[in-house]
């Protein structure tokens, strides 16, 4: 078997994969820098199986080695890996021909499951790698978010049909012009509608356009948004508030590609990509009736989810820099920072407006806020005086980013760390609340005196209590 190669600068991350492929009796090579890899091939008789790289590398980048290695071989399967995960990465890999992006921390077993896949599929990949179009509001380095990348880097060259739900505010339209940018219609019209912002009686001439003289006002003839689209995307926004008969019309054109402008005997034919969007849940809309079944499943070809931002918590930092950074740019002032009590604050608050709402409190805080340094207190009353989300939620969110990071810094021991870390915690502070006191703490615990003297000596708590009041009796067996 031709062997797998690990490109990256980090040693850690070399030596965890390097003994998941051992295991799995995977041969390998590892080098910690691109240039030593294309070096290697330069000497090697035979190419590797499948390659793993990082981009941000010393010298040449894993992009870089990512097209050179595609122009030796092109059915070669490369897995690009980042812990700067960002839409511009994951599209780059994607039109670069990788076969799959896999952002850091990652699950040990979902990285060798890959590098299997890859193994036994040895797909082939398009090796012309296409610069891609930066969008940086969009950002996100949470899983939900790493899904949304590698999804509009695998629609990259396609023209289908996708159907967006989010909640108002997490950036749909974002992505809208996204698969518009990194799609072959890029160069063409992209054209934004919100559905629901529109009166009725106006929706279908705005749409489809009317003729001169098909109602009162009508003096000049007028092209619709489709046919302004055409060549390009059309993204319809909150599609799930269209009316019935417009719903009617809409499903004609997904299905024919011709439609008429109001008042016109003439069929008129638009070459447009749909992307549609809505906050709704629109197969409870078709279930009620509200919306034609035949048009959901023409617009639900693909479909995307954006998650809300109390989904995405862990990004909320780096959506902070980047929103603090634009609003001061467009002001022509200098950039404010967050005090890390107030960033950890704000990663509590339920954001019901989303990235949206965030966006808007970094540009009033630009403004308001009086010095550099952005203190709780500098936040506006009404978010101050707002009840913190619940904290069970909190500390899942937590325990969910520190078994990524251990999953991928110690495979092997999480479950043992983390299980002695919980355990410890309880006991502490349940020992704390009580003065000491085991049996209590054991009561307010649920469990038995003498499971909890049991895990004190596990743990290695016994040294650390010496200066804590007798226990007495608390040694005794379960009652």
């Amino acid at each position: 078997m031709n062997k797998v190669w690990i490109i990256d600068d980090d040693r850690s991350i070399r030596w965890v994969l390097e003994k998941a492929l051992s295991r799995e009796d995977i041969p390998f090579r590892s080098f910690d820098s691109a240039t030593e890899a294309l070096a290697e091939l330069d000497h090697s008789s035979q190419p590797p199986a499948v390659m793993l790289s990082d981009i941000r590398m010393p010298g040449a980048s894993g992009l870089e080695l990512l097209q050179k290695m595609k122009l030796r071989h092109a059915q070669l399967p490369v897995i690009i890996m980042t812990a700067f995960s960002d839409l511009d990465s994951a599209v780059s890999s994607f039109q670069g021909g990788a076969f799959e992006y896999l952002p850091k921390p990652f699950d040990i077993d979902q990285a060798l499951a890959l590098i299997q896949r890859a193994l036994a599929q040895g797909l082939q990949q398009n090796g012309a790698a296409t610069e891609a179009v930066l969008a940086p509001e969009i950002l996100g380095q949470a899983a939900a978010m790493q899904e949304l990348f590698r999804a509009i880097g695998r629609l990259a060259q396609s023209h289908a049909t996708v159907l967006i739900n989010g909640e108002s505010g997490t950036g749909k339209e974002l992505v809208a012009l996204a698969l518009h940018r990194h799609s072959p219609r890029c160069d063409a019209p992209f054209i934004a509608i919100n559905t629901a912002a529109i009166p009725r009686d106006l929706l279908e001439s705005e749409l489809f356009g009317h003729e001169r003289g098909a109602f009162t006002g009508a003096t000049t003839l007028r092209r619709g948004r489709f046919e302004q689209a055409d060549g390009g995307t059309l993204f319809l926004d909150e599609i799930g508030d269209m009316p019935a008969e417009l719903q009617t019309r809409l499903l004609r054109v997904l299905s024919d590609g011709h439609f008429y402008r109001v008042g016109g005997q003439q069929p008129v034919r638009a070459n447009v990509r749909v992307i549609a969007a809505t906050h709704q849940d629109l197969d409870a809309r078709v279930r009620q009736g509200l919306f034609r079944e035949d048009l959901f499943h023409r617009l639900n070809v693909i479909r995307l989810r954006l998650p809300a931002l109390r989904e995405r918590r862990e990004d909320i930092p780096l959506l902070l820099r980047h929103f603090l950074r634009k609003s001061a740019h467009e002001l022509g002032v200098e950039c404010k920072r967050v005090a890390d009590t107030t960033v950890d604050f704000l990663q509590h608050q339920p954001f019901p407006g989303n990235v949206r709402q965030l966006e808007n409190l970094c540009h009033w805080l630009t403004v308001m806020a009086p010095a550099q340094l952005i203190e709780i207190a500098d936040l506006p009353a009404e978010m101050r005086e707002q009840p913190a989300r619940e904290l069970s939620a909190s500390w899942i969110d937590g325990l969910r980013m520190e078994s990524d990071r251990l999953l991928a810094a110690a495979p092997g021991r999480v479950f043992e760390q983390l299980t002695r870390a919980f355990e410890r915690t309880l006991i502490e502070r349940a020992l704390s609340a009580t003065g000491g006191r085991r049996i209590e703490a054991a009561q307010l615990l649920g469990i038995g005196r003498n499971t909890i003297s049991r895990k004190i000596h596990e743990l290695g708590m016994q040294d650390e209590r010496k200066g804590a009041p007798p226990s007495g009796k608390d040694e005794g067996g379960d009652s």
